[in-house]
């Protein structure tokens, strides 16, 4: 045979599968080629098919079983268990038989033991080669006993024995360790949980047919692979039992194997089970082929002793096994293809889906600049959109997904927590209530809170009012104030809006900052394009960050200036203060006068003798003091030009206090001209097709240009979905 192996394949038919043949049916060949071509187009890869998994205690003859049911040699050697999972992946093709070994690294190994186990690869000439080969891969995996004198006991890596050709299956039969039932000195707790996991990992497994391997001479109870097999199939339509060495259990125990057989046991499973009796350690040893196996079972199960059990002959031995697999393979295949069709066409939603996020392929510049152009314009029509409050027209998914998207219902919620914190705490000095009189104590230290103006009673404020106007007395006469007074009093009430406004500034600027990254994660979904677009966008970002802190320094700076108004609001609000100055005293005047010189009964004659009277009486009880009156005059001046939150107090002055002007013009620039012109306004030219058009080629290609990495993926994605396709055109009958 080795005279004709040219090129790691034989010619057609030099290596035989007889025993495979019992498991295909003229059905199940239609399905098998069907199967055979979705492998091919490297489906396979991503959607797992039918596999027979035999598992059990060790020492069960598992391998043996396995040998006996597909013709291939595992190692069954007595006193040798299997170290890791060894998968042998029959795909039936009409073309020449080609055997292949490989080695499939656990998730855990690191990146230069991932290459060196990828690096391993083996064409095998015939099977009688797999022990050997089964010795190089524990010698790779570095387990213990396997050339070395330490290290581990068992592996998860799993060896991979690829068959290629008229093998009448497509399907995977894998080996697996034996599961321990307690640790020992050379079998640790560790080894015990590593072999649960990966047993574990191959049963749960809707497409796994478990063959159950329970051992005759020990007690079920204690083989915890029938629990394990229920687990994982609570319906039991995919668990066949198989019981092995019926001839090493004691003489007269042959009725309780016999019970289990004919599946009327405590330990019942639906599909039943099998009775095999493997080959002796003597007779593998002198090479026993299949055909004489068949005849040591036949003769050993005719036997007297176990003839008289009435046992089940479509039960017994290895061959009516292998025909029962056949048609639970049959029912098996026909029962998961729907599945596959509904996870292939997941796949390929999702597949496609991946490359539609990768977006167009870009060989040249022109491409590049096409792609980058595209980008853009979704990302100006997403700026455009938030910025005008239309969240329901262009990818209403982005906007709903986080308050934050929605950049014009941010920005209108920092403006009016602005406005009111501008209104509330804006002021240096904050009058609060009194309720009973005004000739409390000042409330509060003299030292200014950073978080909140400082709070003063009537009197309080009246004191700050005198002292800046004792301390800006100029030519003026008495009762008079000069510009001086009204421009440092507002001034220094005023003294908190810069910190307010460059507070508020910020905060708009990083709502903007986050919405740009989150719409540039929205359109542009590779990493490192993603990366260099965010680049180009924050260093303009940043300039108009500079630009609308200059200005709002503009803005300050002109707060800081002589006040000008010609709002009539402001001629209005001193009138109205002047009347109610008036109105206030004239009423205290009445009230005394009435008291004094009327006997507390006010009564009058349209004469003008007593007008003249009336009014005597009055004038002698107007007393004005000319500081207090400029005083008074300025504070008028001063809440009606800066709009200050009203409070309840009896004041004159705070009845000032309704119309807006300084305040009010304040908030709306910088709303407007700081905000809007240079922050919000300045947005949909940041990454717009502009941008993109004056690109130079060098910044082009390394904004733009596809990672190699990318490239390979595009092509695999594109394979995947072609081959995807294809499958379900091959499958659908």
């Amino acid at each position: 045979m080795a005279e004709q192996y040219i090129n790691g394949t034989f010619p057609k038919g030099t290596i035989d599968f007889p025993s495979l043949r019992g498991l295909r049916s003229a059905k199940s060949t239609h399905r098998l080629d069907q199967i055979a071509h979705v492998r091919a187009k490297g489906v396979g890869d991503h959607i797992s098919l039918p596999q027979l998994v035999v598992c059990g205690d060790q020492s069960a003859g598992k391998s043996s079983v396995l040998e006996g049911i597909t013709g291939i040699p595992f190692p069954r050697q007595d006193g040798v268990c299997t170290k890791f999972a060894t998968e042998i992946i029959l795909h039936h093709h009409e073309a020449e038989v080609r055997i292949t070994a490989t080695v499939i690294p656990h998730a855990s190994r690191s990146k230069l033991q991932r290459e060196r186990f990828q690096a391993y690869h083996r064409v095998l000439s015939d099977f009688s080669e797999l022990p050997g080969v089964i010795t190089n891969a524990g010698a790779l995996m570095q387990l213990r006993g396997s050339g070395m004198d330490d290290g581990l006991t068992f592996g998860e890596d799993v060896l991979r024995i690829e068959v290629v050709g008229q093998t009448g299956l497509h399907l995977t039969v894998v080996d697996l360790p034996g599961l321990i039932s307690v640790a020992s000195e050379e079998q640790t707790e560790e080894d015990v949980q590593l072999i649960g996991r990966l047993v574990d990992s191959y049963l749960q497994s809707s497409r796994t047919i478990i063959l159950a391997v329970v051992q005759a001479n020990n007690d079920i109870a204690n083989q915890g692979i029938i629990q394990r097999a229920r687990k994982f199939d609570r319906a039991g339509q995919r668990t066949v039992g198989i019981i092995t060495k019926p001839d090493l259990i004691n003489k007269g125990t042959e009725g309780r194997i016999a019970l289990l057989a004919k599946n009327l046991d405590t330990t019942k499973l639906k599909l039943g089970y099998f009775l095999l009796k493997n080959p002796s350690p003597a007779q593998l040893e002198d090479g026993i082929t299949l055909e004489e196996r068949k005849h040591q079972e036949l003769d050993f199960f005719s036997s007297l002793v176990w003839k008289e059990h009435r046992l089940d002959p479509t039960r017994l031995g290895v061959t009516p096994l292998r025909e029962y697999l056949q048609d639970l393979l049959d029912g098996h295949i026909e029962r998961e293809l729907p599945k596959v069709r509904t996870e292939i066409k997941s796949l390929l939603a999702s597949t496609e889906a991946q490359l539609a996020n990768l977006g167009d392929e870009r060989p040249s510049t022109a491409h590049m600049r096409m792609f980058l152009t595209r980008r853009s314009m979704e990302f100006h029509g997403l700026i455009q959109s938030a910025l005008d409050g239309n969240y329901h027209e262009r990818d209403a998914d982005f906007f709903r997904d986080h308050h934050s998207t929605r950049l014009r219902a941010e920005v209108h919620r920092l403006n009016g927590s602005f406005a009111t914190e501008m209104r509330e705490n804006g002021q240096k000095r904050k009058l609060f209530s009194v309720t009973s009189s005004e000739d409390g104590s000042d409330q509060d230290s003299d030292s200014e809170s950073e978080v909140s103006p400082l709070l003063v009673n009537q009197q309080v404020f009246n004191k700050w009012v005198k002292e800046t106007y004792l301390r800006t007395r100029g030519r003026e006469l008495p009762g008079n104030y000069n510009h001086v007074l009204l421009a440092e009093l507002y001034h220094e009430q005023s003294s908190r809006w810069a910190g307010i406004a460059e507070n508020h500034v910020k905060k708009l600027f990083d709502i903007t900052t986050e919405f740009v990254d989150g719409a540039m994660d929205h359109v542009v979904h590779e990493e490192n394009m993603r990366r260099e677009i965010i680049l180009l966008a924050n260093t303009r970002l940043e300039e108009g960050k500079a630009l609308a802190n200059e200005e709002l320094q503009k803005l300050l700076a002109d707060e800081k200036r002589q006040p000008i108004t010609y709002n009539h609001y402001y001629t209005d609000n001193i009138q109205s203060a002047r009347e109610s100055s008036m109105k206030d005293a004239m009423q205290i005047a009445m009230r005394a006068a009435v008291e004094k010189d009327w006997n507390g009964k006010f009564h009058v004659s349209n004469t003008p003798l007593e007008l003249e009277k009336v009014l005597t009486s009055l004038q002698k009880r107007v007393i004005v003091n000319m500081d207090d009156q400029a005083c008074a005059e300025a504070m008028g001046g001063l809440q009606a030009y800066y709009k200050a939150s009203p409070v309840r107090c009896r004041s004159y002055v705070q009845k000032l206090t309704k119309l807006k002007v300084a305040i009010k013009t304040f908030v709306d620039n910088v709303c407007r001209q700081v905000v809007e012109r240079h922050i919000l306004s300045a947005l949909p030219n940041i990454f717009a097709p502009t941008t993109v058009m004056m690109l130079s080629e060098e910044d082009l290609v390394r904004i733009a240009s596809e990672p190699e990495k990318q490239r390979e993926r595009r092509l695999a994605l594109q394979t995947l979905a072609e081959g995807l396709k294809e499958s379900l055109l091959d499958l659908r009958t």
